[in-house]
C-alpha cells in the first residue's frame, strides 16, 4: 500500500455550530499492532444530532476535550492485517462502530471490534448502529408487543423508517410523522399504516379524533411539542421512548413553564423513558445479527438518501443537510 498519509475531520473548539467546531487534519498511518486491522472507509454514517451534542460539549459519558475525533458507523475494506489476526483477510468488506473511526479515510481497530459483511455497501450503515438502536429500544426499553398502536415520529429519517419496519413485524398497526409527500411516499412502501405529514395535517388533533383510546407505544426522536402531543396521547399503560430530540440539537435548549409530567402519566400508568445505547450494550450483538438476518433475507428495506456527500471535506454540508430535516433515510458520506 503506498499511502502513507490520510485526511480526517476533528473537533478542535467545543462549539454550537459543527462547521465552527471542526477542522480536517491530515496524519500518517500508524503501524499495526498484532490485533489490529488497517480499513479503508468506504462509506460513513451521518448522526447529525449526536455530532452536534458533542460539538458543544453536552454528551455527558464521553471525554469531551478538544482534539478529539467523530463518526462512529463505517464500512470499508481491510486493505492490511496485524501479524496475530486470523480471522479477517485483505479484501474483506467489513462494518465498525467505534466513536471517531467515522468520519477519516482510515481506521487502525482491533480486529475484534470489526464486523465481516458480504459486501461494503452503504445500506449496511443504517443498519449497524442505526438499526440496532431502533430494534433495542423498541423491545427492551419499549416493551414492544403485537396488536398496539405505536406511533414513530420522524418515521422517514435513518433511524425512524427501521423501526416503522420492525414495529410492523411485529405485528402492530403503525403511525408515521413526516414532514414531505416524498417522505410519505417512502413510509406507504413500507407499509406504514397511518402517515401523518405534520406540515399538512394537525398531529394533535389526528391522534385525538382518529385514535381516541391513545397510542400503545411512542418512538420519538424529535422532541418540543411533538413530545408534548405524544405525551398528552398515551394510551393507558403507554410508553413513550425518548430516542433523541433533533429539534433542539442545533439550537439553545428551550425553557418551559407547564404542570409537571407526572400529572399526565400517573392516571393512565404511562411512561416516558430515556433511550441510549450505551447503556444497552449487551444487547447490541444479537440485534445486529437478526437486522443482518433481515436485510439479507429481504424483510428489511434499507433507505439510504439519496443526495451525494464526497470526502471528508462534505460533512459539514452532510450534517447541517441532516439538520434540516430533509433527508429521507440515512444521510452517507462517501470516501
Amino acid at each position: 500500500m503506498n499511502v502513507k498519509t490520510y485526511k480526517k475531520l476533528i473537533v478542535n473548539k467545543l462549539n454550537q455550530d459543527f462547521k465552527s467546531a471542526v477542522e480536517i487534519v491530515e496524519i500518517p498511518i500508524s503501524k499495526l499492532a498484532a490485533n489490529e486491522l488497517l480499513i479503508q472507509n468506504k462509506f460513513a454514517g451521518v448522526n447529525g444530532g449526536f455530532d452536534t451534542l458533542l460539538c458543544r460539549g453536552d454528551v455527558p459519558y464521553v471525554n469531551l476535550i478538544p482534539p478529539f475525533d467523530l463518526g462512529v458507523e463505517a464500512v470499508g475494506k481491510v486493505v492490511a492485517i496485524g501479524e496475530n489476526v486470523k480471522d479477517f483477510q485483505i479484501g474483506d468488506a467489513v462494518v465498525t462502530t467505534v466513536r471517531g473511526g467515522g468520519y477519516r479515510e482510515y481506521q487502525v481497530i482491533d480486529a475484534n471490534l470489526a464486523v465481516k459483511v458480504r459486501e461494503a455497501t452503504s445500506e449496511l450503515l443504517t443498519l449497524m448502529p442505526t438499526g440496532v438502536s431502533a430494534l433495542v429500544a423498541l423491545e427492551q426499553v419499549g416493551e414492544m408487543k403485537s396488536n398496539e398502536v405505536v406511533l414513530v415520529t420522524a418515521a422517514a429519517g435513518g433511524t425512524g423508517h427501521i423501526a416503522v419496519q420492525l414495529a410492523k413485524l411485529a405485528g402492530n398497526h403503525v403511525i408515521g410523522t413526516c414532514s414531505s409527500e416524498a417522505k410519505a411516499k417512502l413510509l406507504r412502501e413500507l407499509g406504514c399504516d397511518r402517515i401523518i405529514n405534520y406540515r399538512t395535517e394537525n398531529l394533535n388533533q389526528v391522534l385525538k379524533q382518529e385514535y381516541p383510546n391513545g397510542v400503545n407505544l411512542i418512538f420519538d426522536c424529535v422532541g418540543k411539542q411533538v413530545f408534548d402531543t405524544c405525551v398528552e396521547n398515551l394510551a393507558v399503560r403507554g410508553r413513550l421512548i425518548v430516542v433523541g430530540f433533533i429539534s433542539e440539537y442545533a439550537v439553545d435548549v428551550e425553557q418551559i413553564t407547564q404542570p409537571r409530567i407526572y400529572h399526565q402519566l400517573f392516571w393512565k400508568a404511562a411512561s416516558v423513558r430515556g433511550f441510549l445505547m450505551p447503556h444497552y450494550k449487551e444487547h447490541m450483538a444479537e440485534a445486529r445479527d437478526r437486522l443482518l438476518n433481515l436485510f439479507y433475507t429481504d424483510k428489511l428495506k434499507v433507505a439510504v438518501d439519496p443526495t451525494q456527500f464526497q470526502g471528508i471535506e462534505s460533512i459539514p454540508d452532510a450534517v447541517e443537510y441532516l439538520l434540516s430535516g430533509h433527508n429521507c433515510g440515512k444521510v452517507v458520506v462517501r470516501f
